[in-house]
């Protein structure tokens, strides 16, 4: 049913995804105790930077912040769960609760999106649940001198997302996006990962794949070009294929236009502020990333027949 009104509603319209969740989160200068709360208090490691325990010890600000991009007028908001596996938090000792924080994070903004659907039911909200690539690759060796080792096996990586995947699901998420990915190969495992939760449980959400492009070569950092990466995964029965991270709105369009006319599904298309610059800030406003997106609109290359946006700026805030 999800699935069928997405299709319908995208046919219509562009549909808005959320913003950012790190850049929103480092607003407001927390501190290891917002992080750890009372129940990580003795916790055996420093947890500041794991942005997504905060699902479980600061959902008000998580709430806070779904809640902004939403009247703010995002169709979609993803819960904070980009780094929520076993490898993407393994160096803070979270094992234990990486199948309860992936629930709590969907039920949350599940309950923020059923909120602001109830004000305004002509505007259905959405939850993607986010599925990052983790900090490991299956396709490359992180030691130059060991070029046949790998960090992690797809077996491995199949597992955590099954994890991930089948929390998301009971906590309520409408569709599932696996994003940033710089490692088709990752990706693949996630796709199968979501097709043996769907067969398991019997529930099959829409999937959007996104992938990064790392530089102005216009390939993955695993050196695919687009038109590798599109067929690598095509196989899958996608509801939108895209791009988002690493580069600006300029510096993208073009790899989102090529991309949008190879693609047999809906595309979508969310640049980030381009790179940190030597402060650590980032150069795009909102303003000057919104010009750049209405010619996307203008030019169709977030619609036809496919169609998702969003700017990771907080052009929406």
């Amino acid at each position: 049913m999800t699935q069928n009104t997405l299709k319908q509603l995208l046919r219509e319209r562009i549909l808005v995804l959320d913003g950012a969740m790190g850049t929103m989160i480092q607003r407001h200068v927390l501190e290891e105790a917002d992080f750890c709360g009372e129940r990580f208090a003795e916790h055996s490691k420093p947890l500041q930077g794991a942005n997504d325990i905060l699902c479980l010890t600061r959902p008000d600000l998580i709430a806070d912040i779904h809640r902004a991009y939403l009247e703010a007028g995002a169709d979609i908001i993803e819960t904070n769960t980009f780094n929520a596996t076993r490898i993407g938090l393994s160096e803070y000792d979270l094992d234990e609760v990486i199948y309860e924080l992936n629930v709590e994070a969907a039920r949350l903004a599940r309950e923020v999106a059923d909120e602001v659907t109830a004000r305004n039911p002509d505007k259905p909200r959405f939850v993607a649940g986010a599925i990052g690539p983790t900090n490991r690759t299956a396709s490359m060796s992180p030691d130059v001198n060991r070029p046949g080792f790998r960090a992690v096996s797809f077996d491995e990586l199949v597992a955590t997302y099954q994890e991930q995947i089948r929390a998301l699901v009971e906590g309520g998420a409408d569709l599932l996006l696996i994003e940033t990915v710089f490692d088709t190969l990752n990706c693949k495992a996630a796709l199968v990962a979501a097709d043996e939760v769907a067969e398991e449980t019997g529930t099959r959400l829409p999937l959007m794949v996104s992938g990064t492009i790392t530089d102005a070569s216009g390939r993955t950092l695993s050196g695919q070009t687009l038109a590798a990466f599109w067929t690598s995964v095509k196989h899958a029965e996608l509801l939108s294929i895209g791009l988002n991270c690493a580069l600006g709105p300029k510096e993208l369009r073009p790899y989102v236009e090529e991309l949008s006319g190879m693609a047999t599904t809906f595309t979508s298309a969310h640049p980030n502020a381009g790179l940190p610059n030597a402060f650590g800030g980032y150069d795009e406003t909102p303003e000057s990333m919104a010009v750049v997106l209405e010619e996307f609109r203008r030019r169709g290359l977030a619609q036809r027949r496919r169609g998702l946006l969003r700017d990771d700026a907080g052009a929406y805030r």
